[in-house]
């Protein structure tokens, strides 16, 4: 069954109804229960979530819920070693220094997750750091950044 990984960004705009992007995260969100598409929310999101906002808000009902494991950290060590490359290589401009690391280990779990085929973020330097890593290495699912529409991603009318 096909599958997403949502990351943090998304959620604190599905959850922020003030939110510039709250609308096209919304669209994005009913789109996947219409469609059967299974939900996954990371750990390690969970925990940045976490930091301002409390557990309790997340649609955990809706989402089904992946630990960070031992194959997830020996790919983040490899994606993360190839972003950091990629960024001395290419001086690009990635900011805070610590995004590699977080975009590293859940790009890691939607790569080692066959059934994940795409990754949903609102994030603009987590596009950025795939973009280094995809220089180097073929992931296995598609980055989606929902400052565009589910209509432009996946082409359906409502």
């Amino acid at each position: 069954m096909p599958s997403v990984l949502l990351d943090t960004s998304f959620f604190a705009r599905l959850l922020n109804e003030n939110d510039a992007l709250h609308q096209n995260a919304l669209e994005y969100y009913k789109y996947f229960l219409r469609n059967d598409i299974v939900m996954k929310i990371s750990t390690i999101s969970i925990a940045e979530f976490c930091v301002r906002d409390s557990l309790e808000n997340l649609p955990v009902d809706n989402l089904q819920i992946i630990p960070f494991n031992l194959e997830h950290a020996k790919i983040t060590g490899l994606f993360a070693k190839t972003i950091f490359d990629q960024k001395n290589i290419t001086n690009a401009d990635i900011r805070p220094r610590s995004i590699i690391p977080n975009d590293s280990k859940l790009f890691a779990q939607a790569h080692s997750d066959k059934s994940i085929q795409h990754y949903i973020t609102s994030d603009s330097e987590s596009c950025k750091t795939i973009n280094l890593l995809s220089n180097e290495i073929k992931i296995n699912f598609i980055f989606v950044d929902i400052n565009h529409s589910v209509n432009e991603v996946f082409g359906n009318l409502f």
